[in-house]
C-alpha cells in the first residue's frame, strides 16, 4: 500500500522540473494526480504517460494560474475527473533575475501574478474541493527568501510573500483541517534553470561552494518531502517552512 492511496492531488506547473518530480512522487505513493501546465502540453502528457506506465493515475489540465478564469477551469476539470481534492501543490512559478535598474512594471506583475496571486487563487479553489477531512496545501517557495541575493529583488520578494502567505493561511484554514506548509528548495537543476542559463555557470558554482552538502539539488530531492507533507505522517505540521537546500542559507 502507498502512503497516499485513495488521495487526489493537483500539482501546478507540473509539466517539468520540480513539479513533474512531485507529481510522479505523489502518484508513486498511490495518489491520483492532476498535472497542470500553462503551455507545455507535450511535456505534461509525457509526465502523465510516465505515471500511467508505473501503474498510476493522472490527467493533464491546461491553465495559467495567474488568471482566475483558468484556475476555475483547472479545478472544475479536477472535480469532473475525481469529485474532490486532498492535496494541492502550488509549484507554478517564474523567475527572471535582474538588477534593480532593469526591473519593469511588466516584470513585477508577471512575477507576482504567477508566484503569489496564482498561489492564492489555486488555494482559494482547492479549499472548496477539500472534504470534511480537510487537506494539505504545499507551497513551493525558495531559499532565496533567506539568501537575499543581489539582482533578485522581485523574485525574492515573491518568495518572501509565499513564506508569509503560508503562515497566514495555516492559521486561517486550520479550523477547517486544512494544513498549509512550504518547501523552500535551494538551487535545483531543472529544465527551467538550464534554459535560463544558470547551469554550468559561475552563479551555480558559487552556490554549490556555499552549500554544505556540496552539490546542486535534483527534483527527486524535493519530491519525497512533498509526499511527506501530503501524507498523514505530517498531520501535526502546519504553517511551517521546510528548507530543502543541502544546507544553503
Amino acid at each position: 500500500m502507498g502512503r497516499l492511496d485513495g488521495k487526489i492531488g493537483l500539482v501546478t506547473g507540473a509539466s517539468k522540473g520540480i513539479g513533474a518530480g512531485i507529481a510522479k512522487g505523489l502518484a508513486a505513493e498511490g495518489a491520483a494526480v492532476v498535472v497542470n501546465y500553462a503551455s507545455s502540453k507535450e511535456a505534461a502528457d509525457r509526465v502523465v504517460a510516465e505515471i500511467a506506465a508505473e501503474g498510476g493515475t493522472a490527467i493533464a489540465v491546461q491553465g495559467n494560474v495567474a488568471k482566475a478564469a483558468d484556475v476555475e477551469k483547472i479545478f472544475a476539470e479536477t472535480r469532473r475527473a475525481f469529485g474532490r481534492l486532498d492535496i494541492l501543490v502550488n509549484n507554478a512559478g517564474v523567475y527572471d533575475l535582474r538588477p534593480l535598474e532593469a526591473v519593469t512594471e511588466a516584470d513585477f506583475h508577471r512575477h507576482f501574478g504567477v508566484n503569489v496571486l496564482g498561489l492564492l487563487l489555486a488555494t482559494q479553489e482547492a479549499a472548496k474541493l477539500f472534504g470534511d477531512d480537510g487537506g494539505s496545501v504545499i507551497n513551493i517557495g525558495s531559499v532565496a527568501s533567506e539568501l537575499n541575493s543581489p539582482n533578485t529583488v522581485v523574485y525574492t520578494a515573491t518568495k518572501a510573500a509565499v513564506d508569509a502567505v503560508t503562515r497566514v493561511l495555516a492559521k486561517e484554514l486550520g479550523p477547517r483541517k486544512i494544513r498549509v506548509n512550504s518547501i523552500n528548495p535551494g538551487f535545483v537543476v531543472t529544465e527551467g534553470t538550464s534554459a535560463a542559463g544558470f547551469v554550468g555557470t559561475d552563479f551555480e558554482k558559487d552556490l554549490v561552494a556555499t552549500t554544505p552538502l556540496g552539490r546542486t539539488g535534483q527534483p527527486e530531492d524535493i519530491a519525497p518531502v512533498a509526499v511527506f507533507l501530503a501524507s498523514d505522517e505530517s498531520r501535526w505540521i502546519t504553517g511551517d517552512t521546510l528548507i530543502v537546500s543541502g544546507g544553503l542559507r
